[in-house]
């Protein structure tokens, strides 16, 4: 579990790192955003973890 949550972190400052270069986010507001980004990031990984993938019916 440890990884998916070094992976959950990694990937939100990716998000928050790519919307301070397109000038979406101020540098002054990161602790603000990166709570929510984090927040949405986590929920949505770990909702949809243990799901079965969508089976494939084209396979013969």
């Amino acid at each position: 579990m440890k990884s998916i949550d070094e992976q959950i972190l990694r990937t939100s400052k990716e998000i928050i790192v790519k919307f301070i270069e397109l000038g979406r986010l101020s540098p002054a507001s990161v602790h603000e955003s990166f709570r929510d980004i984090y927040a949405t990031v986590n929920e949505t990984v770990k909702k949809n973890i243990n799901k079965e993938p969508p089976s494939d019916d084209t396979q013969p």
